[in-house]
């Protein structure tokens, strides 16, 4: 294996631009990596690279397969009775 190495520009905050994620505004910075634009919010992290159109390229397609496992249901349930309010009993004959 060969270590070459990675050519990284200086990351720069782009003005104006909004995160796709949490519009955050001007809290965009982007850099070159070997060529290939990145972002990533200061705000939230959210990263993601840039196609040569300046699209946002996915790290892979979502599919039925590689979509995140559903979470499982909240463990924390407690039962509640309800208690008839004695006011508002009706009066047996």
């Amino acid at each position: 294996m060969s270590d070459a190495p990675v050519n990284v520009s200086k990351k720069r905050f782009i003005a104006g631009a909004v995160c796709p994620a949490c519009s955050a505004m001007d809290s965009i910075k982007m850099w070159d990596e070997d060529g290939v634009p990145h972002r990533e919010c200061v705000g939230c992290g959210y990263v993601d690279t840039l196609n040569a159109q300046g699209q946002s390229v996915p790290k892979e397609l979502g599919t039925r397969v590689s979509a995140a496992p559903a979470k499982p249901a909240d463990t924390k349930v407690q039962a509640v009775q309800f208690f008839p309010n004695p006011k508002l009993k009706k009066p047996t004959e």
